[in-house]
């Protein structure tokens, strides 16, 4: 059986798409493959990602080429998803997650707490940026866009002296850089990262059932218990907010942090409850965000965006 696969043309997407196919082989060798390259929004608009006023800047090109049967699945950065598909697909595997860390990468070796007063730290998140501020308030952080080789060649001193990103996105290119791990407890995560979604035609069930033969359970579950908040909160690239599900036996617990812009204030919320019930422990997570007045640190973001717009 040959099918074709729909993927960002950048190394990160293609080794991705690359790891799947090998999953996939390894359990059917008579499988074959070919990937499609497709360029989206995300990798032709130059400004900082928060700024583009799109969800799915990264993959509604591609979706849309496998709801129009162009091609038969699509491979993405899970954190890249919106929480709510075009009805005509489906969300049809997430794999074993990667490590959903962030990562500290200076070419001097200087870790988040070292680097001197005044560094000047690039990052495409505004999450990531707020958490560093919060950190370290004497360094200045700056946006930065380009693919991971390309954002860690700019951390020479000229620019930037130091870079965060995805530690998942380092394992999967095997980049062998230099960097230290940033706590979840410092560095909440983006709801989804670390995971693989692989997206096909709702319907389609043989490519879906092939899929599903690689899926991990509790990866899974997790997820879901993520992306259950987010569609709650209506959180996106531009408001600042860190989720981070754990499954342990037959309970997930999933703990939630959001910042206002200028990191000054922030909310925490850990909610527990039966793993196969995601929806619900994201939907309590948010509820409690609310609670606690979650809308009030939405205030400002705009002109946040805009003071980064100017870097």
């Amino acid at each position: 059986m040959r099918y074709v696969v729909g993927a960002r043309g950048s190394r990160l997407s293609v080794a991705q798409t690359n790891w799947v196919i090998s999953k996939l082989q390894n359990l059917d060798s008579d499988l074959e493959f070919v990937i499609k390259p497709i360029a989206t929004k995300g990798d032709t608009d130059s400004r900082p990602i928060f700024a583009i006023d799109q969800k799915g800047i990264f993959e509604k090109e591609v979706d849309r080429a496998v709801a129009q049967k162009e091609v038969d699945f699509a491979v993405h950065s899970l954190k890249d998803i919106p929480s709510k598909l075009d009805p005509r697909l489906i969300l049809a595997c997430v794999p074993k997650r990667e490590a959903v860390n962030d990562a500290f990468i200076s070419l001097d070796g200087s870790t988040l707490e070292s680097i001197r007063p005044g560094s000047v730290i690039g990052t495409s998140s505004l999450r990531r940026a707020v958490q560093i501020s919060r950190k370290r308030p004497d360094v200045t952080v700056k946006p930065i866009r380009g693919n991971i080789e390309t954002r860690i060649k700019k951390a020479s001193g000229k620019d930037y002296d130091a870079i965060v990103l995805a530690k998942a996105g380092l394992s999967r290119l095997s980049v062998g850089v230099k960097h230290a791990i940033l706590s979840t407890e410092d560095f909440s995560p983006s709801p989804g990262q670390g995971a693989i979604a692989i997206v096909a035609r709702e319907g389609d069930l043989p490519t879906i059932k092939m899929l599903k033969s690689i899926e991990d359970e509790d990866s899974r579950l997790e997820i879901e218990a993520e992306r259950a908040l987010s569609d709650y909160v209506d959180s996106g690239c531009r408001f600042p907010i860190g989720a981070y599900a754990k499954s342990s036996g037959r309970e997930t617990t999933l703990t939630v942090t959001a910042f206002s812009v200028d990191g000054k204030k922030s909310l925490q919320v850990t909610v527990s409850g039966p793993k196969n019930d995601p929806v619900s422990i994201g939907h309590n997570a948010g509820r409690k965000l609310q609670e606690k007045g979650i809308k009030y640190l939405a205030l400002n973001w705009r002109e946040k965006v805009e003071e980064w717009n100017k870097s």
